[in-house]
């Protein structure tokens, strides 16, 4: 998603650029974030030789464009049949956060992870639905957005919908009972509060919400959100901030491990983890829960990477990998 909408504000402008880590960050996500380093020091996919440094945030928002009308109608991205086709028949959020297969034996058998694709590919056809403020406990947001999109008009909503089929296939095969918040078995929604709660319902080991963000040209790489400690109104994460960074953390690692992808060059300092206090999807956790921004979807190079069947399996894989260490302690 883009730094705009019911889940964000803009963060504050700051500079950074991409290259070795530095020994904190190795300590932060132990052994794989400064693996990375090493694998782009000596070429390796995913930078491209190191990205001029830019700004974010407020700088980003106003780069990127509200989704346009391909949105109305994107198409499949390459490779799109690698993933598991979603449902089209209208539903409601019971039906597809129970859509999922008996849990297995293996070494997550009894662990629930919920799977919350980002936005919903029918939104752009309910505006009024969508803008609906809901109460995230702090304060009022719309119910959701459109998402943002490639420029060639690859939705964020489809490309989250099929990263988390593939990461639901992944995680099913190691004994999960998998959820997921909706399967484009709805209209539109659900709602940033109803998403929380279908993760509070399910008594979730682990929910991670997946998204691919919408700023600027140049800014490049993926970034893990983190709660922050917010004790306001329906909101309280305190029981949630630590066991969430850990969660957090174990993701960022194999997602670099999978993808050969850097941390983002525009949030974060580097590090691929932000914690912010805004997001109604966070606010009203009670269980862990993450967000991962998985690229920029308006950098053409992140972009050719989040069209790639291929690359997405391998970002399923980095985050489903991350999920598993997590449950397994």
């Amino acid at each position: 998603m883009s730094y705009t909408g019911p889940d964000f504000d803009p963060p504050p402008s700051r500079r950074f650029r991409r290259g070795p880590l530095t020994v904190a960050l190795a300590a932060l996500v132990p052994g794989a974030l400064l693996g990375w380093a090493v694998y782009a020091a000596v070429g390796g996919s995913g930078d491209d030789g190191g990205d001029a440094s830019t700004s974010a945030g407020a700088s980003a928002s106003a780069s990127s464009p509200a989704p346009s009308s391909a949105d109305a109608s994107p198409p499949d991205g390459p490779d799109e049949s690698d993933g598991k086709k979603p449902s089209t028949s209208p539903g409601s959020a019971s039906a597809s956060s129970s859509a999922s297969a008996p849990a297995g034996t293996g070494p997550l058998k009894g662990k629930v992870v919920v799977i919350d694709p980002g936005h919903n590919p029918g939104n752009f056809r309910h505006t009024a639905e969508i803008n609906r403020q809901v109460d995230i406990g702090t304060n009022s947001k719309e119910c959701d957005t459109t998402g943002t999109s490639t420029n060639d008009g690859f939705s964020e909503a489809k490309f989250a919908l099929d990263v988390a089929h593939r990461m639901r296939a992944l995680l099913e095969e190691q004994g999960a009972t998998v959820k997921l918040t909706q399967d484009d078995d709805r209209p539109f929604g659900p709602c940033i509060d109803e998403r929380a709660r279908i993760g509070n319902k399910a008594k979730a080991d682990a929910v991670v919400s997946i998204h691919a963000d919408g700023s600027g040209t140049g800014n490049r790489g993926f970034h893990v959100i983190l709660p922050g400690p917010v004790n306001s109104g329906a909101a309280d994460t305190r029981a949630i901030v630590e066991p969430s960074r850990e969660l957090g953390e174990r993701i960022a690692g194999n997602f670099v491990r999978a993808t050969g992808d850097g941390p983002s060059n525009y949030v974060g300092g580097g590090t691929g983890l932000v914690t912010r206090k805004d997001l109604g999807g966070l606010n009203l956790s009670t269980v862990p829960k993450v967000f991962i921004e998985c690229g920029n979807m308006r950098d053409s190079k992140d972009a050719a990477l989040l069209t790639s069947g291929a690359w997405r399996q391998k970002a399923a894989r980095g985050i489903s990998e991350g999920i598993a260490s997590f449950l397994r302690g």
